[in-house]
């Protein structure tokens, strides 16, 4: 029987800043335009985070039936480990899309009802990753789907619930979320290459190679300051994103270094808590207006 500790960890909370980072960027763009509105940015984040949880426990889920997990280096997964059957984990992740699917539809219904197509293509692609007949995250689409969701939907369509508009800014400052949330995916998949492999997960890093994946997570680590410094022409204080610089030479040390396996757990925490310090200073740029 799994433990309330085990079903912790198998909601994965390193992973939370993905949902978080976004959200928080779209509530600094709402309150740069004087249109903040705490009730809807709530509901923004309770709909991020119940989709971040439930992609989490429906890839394990998935790739645990599959037995895509049986050889994994990182974390336990619960339904690989034989800590939880396989329709608990499942039931955990319904309940996650739907507190999600709740969240969202009162900000549709209160502000625009092309949000629920927007809403329910964000869950469909949460259980497509891994799940269903062809998933997309088997085939190196995984990335694009977590620029999509988790960059450019998820800081547009807080910043939209409350200021009502979309705005060049918004989408801008969803860049560098977008590839950060890449960033984490695509070092978790560097340090699963050899799994992977073996267990027939064709994802991105499998498909391009060890070394151009190293290349790739260096970029999706290091652009993002570069747009950053163009958001700063028009909100001089995105240039506080330049702060966190160093928290993304050190993992990227590490990558280019030939870092694998277990190594890559501590440059994964690395890459969230840089992606969590520059989400906090951008956040704080877009929100003050000099």
């Amino acid at each position: 029987m799994a433990t309330r500790r085990d079903w912790l960890a198998g909601a994965r909370p390193r992973t939370l800043s993905a949902a978080i980072v976004p959200v928080a960027v779209g509530i600094g763009v709402a309150i740069g335009d004087g249109r903040f509105l705490a009730w809807r940015a709530v509901l923004a984040l309770v709909v991020a985070l119940g989709l971040q949880v439930g992609v989490n426990y429906a890839n394990d889920y998935s790739d645990g039936i599959r037995g895509t997990d049986e050889r994994r280096v990182g974390p336990v997964r619960l339904v690989a480990a034989g800590l939880a059957p396989p329709r608990q984990v499942l039931t955990a992740a319904m309940a996650s899309f739907a507190v999600a699917c709740l969240a969202g539809f009162v900000l549709a219904v209160t502000t625009a009802w092309w949000l629920l197509a927007v809403g329910a293509a964000a869950v469909a692609a949460a259980w497509t990753y891994t799940g269903g007949r062809y998933p997309y995250g088997y085939r190196g689409l995984g990335e694009v789907a977590v620029f999509i969701f988790f960059g450019l939907a998820a800081v547009i369509g807080t910043a939209f619930v409350q200021v009502r508009s979309l705005t060049w800014l918004a989408l801008t400052a969803a860049i560098p979320v977008g590839l950060l949330a890449c960033a984490l995916l695509v070092i978790n998949n560097l340090r699963d290459i050899p799994s992977d492999t073996v267990a027939g997960k064709r994802t991105l890093a499998v498909r391009i190679g060890d070394h151009a994946t190293r290349l790739l997570y260096a970029g999706c680590a290091l652009v993002p300051f570069g747009v950053a410094a163009l958001i700063g022409t028009v909100r001089p204080l995105a240039l506080l994103t330049l702060a966190a610089l160093p928290l993304a030479l050190v993992p990227i040390r590490a990558v280019r270094a030939g870092a694998n396996g277990p190594a890559l757990i501590g440059a994964l925490g690395q890459t969230g808590r840089l992606q969590l310090a520059f989400g906090v200073l951008l956040t704080v740029g877009l929100a003050v207006r000099l």
